[in-house]
């Protein structure tokens, strides 16, 4: 007979097979939400700003002829080309950058040493790590680190969407961790002191100690580093790998798991590959501590541009290994070589150029109309109806299932918490003091962390189903979200333990 937990699977599965594609659910989406503004226009609500004056939101009747223009005239370049500052323009350049050295054969010489001397045994832990630690650079996380397990998982004969499933919950659902304070601390940090102090809210930790804006998570941050990499290493092994384990896959022509023995023209590539590192490092340090060095800006605010723009810096290390690699085993005789490489790996780029189009038109009338400012408000407004207020953590968890159902309808970390920080920040603090800025903050960054994994309105969610798909070609939205649902639901319990049990015990975020 089987178990609940297998019926319950089933179920899930058989629901998510019947979830369309993403281009169709946007493309579906799209008129919906152009509906609701016809019906809706007008509707006016309120929140509270930064500084603690209510702040008045409309629905726009999107059918006006004002609107309507605002649609045509932006749908490809600010709703599509620049969403989001430019994503997409991201992603095709780390694209073109990792086609340099995927195409030199330089990862399948890597993976096949990789292979022969990695334990397989504790690769996801690595991969979860190492996707946790990339959210200092967080585009580089999902762009390299995700399809890099794949090749990894199907260079040593296994299912390569085991690798890609770890490292994507390490890169998303694990997003506000890591060792580092990095701009994620930043944003969460200087906004949670405007709110709090803009309404009298004391910015102070449980003990009355001052808080620092960037630091005020450290100590949760790196607890949650290791926390999530355990559980995150546990749930692969618990529900992934027995699941994807006998399942069937395709292997990319250019991959031959099961030889592992690097030929003397890889091994020329490598060493070769060796030295281009070398000159790559050099000339990304060189840039870091000369033009693109740190400054202090006119108003005092340290500036680091080479963090700023490490997305580049990490396509011109692949450019230039990749580059060393192909020369050397002959894969690149001419400059034209290198440019056909480039032009192999944008001819998969077709689906998720078709995909963000439908998708970041949608998110930016969500955004113009106030829909989405909508949808957040009511999700404000059902928790305050709750009447938590003498149940601390209590309010607490119901913060952070607010917020994180609230994340599968809206992404966007940062545009969330300027909806929500000035709400929250002051009301759970003046419900009951025990609710720091530091705390609500925290609470957050679990929530909106941990569903990321298992919503189609995250960015990157379609992008991962394409990477997904070169190993798995009838793979499905539905089944992505089966495999990444354990994560989710699993990251989201034990971060929420991790954050109450700092709450009882008195232990300081950060400092």
């Amino acid at each position: 007979m089987p178990s609940s937990n297998t019926r319950f699977a089933s179920f899930v599965e058989r629901v998510g097979h019947r979830i369309p594609d993403p281009v169709i659910i946007f493309m579906a989406f799209y008129p919906a939400a152009f509906l609701l503004t016809v019906l809706m226009g007008g509707h006016s609500f309120e929140t509270l700003g930064a500084g603690g004056e209510p702040v008045e939101y409309s629905i726009l009747p999107m059918h006006h002829a004002e609107h309507v223009r605002w649609i045509f005239e932006n749908a490809l370049l600010a709703n599509w080309l620049g969403f989001g500052g430019g994503v997409l323009g991201v992603i095709l350049v780390v694209m073109l950058a990792v086609g340099v050295a995927e195409n030199s054969g330089m990862f399948g010489a890597l993976i096949k040493r990789a292979g022969a001397h990695l334990p397989q045994s504790v690769l996801p832990l690595l991969l979860i790590f190492l996707g946790i630690m990339s959210s200092m650079a967080t585009d580089a996380g999902y762009l390299v680190l995700i399809p890099l397990a794949g090749l990894l998982y199907a260079g040593i004969g296994r299912n390569p969407l085991i690798g890609m499933a770890a490292a994507f919950a390490g890169v998303s659902a694990g997003f506000s961790a890591n060792l580092i304070p990095g701009p994620v601390d930043a944003i969460i940090g200087l906004n949670a002191k405007v709110f709090a102090e803009a309404q009298g809210v004391p910015f102070v930790d449980a003990a009355g100690q001052a808080l620092n804006p960037v630091t005020m998570h450290l100590w949760f941050i790196i607890t949650s580093t290791f926390v999530l990499s355990a559980t995150g290493f546990w749930v692969t092994r618990r529900f992934i790998e027995p699941r994807l384990d006998g399942q069937d896959f395709v292997v990319p022509a250019e991959m031959k798991p099961g030889e592992f023995q690097v030929t003397d023209e890889e091994r020329r590539g490598l060493r070769a590959a060796g030295l281009g590192t070398l000159v790559a490092l050099l000339m990304i340090l060189g840039l870091a501590l000369g033009p693109l060095a740190a400054f202090t800006d006119e108003s005092g605010t340290v500036v680091r541009p080479w963090q700023n723009n490490i997305i580049l810096l990490i396509s011109l290390f692949f450019v230039v290994t990749g580059t060393f690699y192909g020369v050397a085993v002959g894969k690149f005789r001419k400059v034209f070589d290198v440019v056909l490489a480039m032009v192999g790996q944008m001819n998969t780029m077709g689906y998720i150029l078709v995909l963000t189009f439908f998708c970041y038109n949608f998110l930016g009338l969500l955004g113009y109309s106030g829909l989405g400012s909508y949808i957040t408000y009511l999700g404000a407004e059902t928790l305050q109806a709750l009447g938590l207020q003498q149940f601390p953590i209590l309010l607490l968890i119901g913060f952070i299932l607010t917020t994180a159902i609230i994340n599968i309808f809206i992404g966007g970390l940062t545009s969330k918490w300027m909806l929500l920080g000035p709400i929250f920040v002051p009301m759970l603090y003046f419900v009951n003091p025990a609710m720091t800025p530091d705390l609500v903050a925290a609470a957050y960054r679990v929530a909106d962390s941990s569903t990321n994994i298992i919503t189609p309105m995250m960015t990157y969610a379609g992008v991962i189903l394409a990477f997904m798909r070169k190993y798995r070609p009838d793979m499905g939205f539905g089944e992505m979200l089966m495999i990444m649902l354990p994560y989710s639901m699993v990251f989201l319990a034990v971060w929420t333990a991790l954050l109450i049990g700092f709450f009882t015990l008195g232990i300081p975020l950060g400092v």
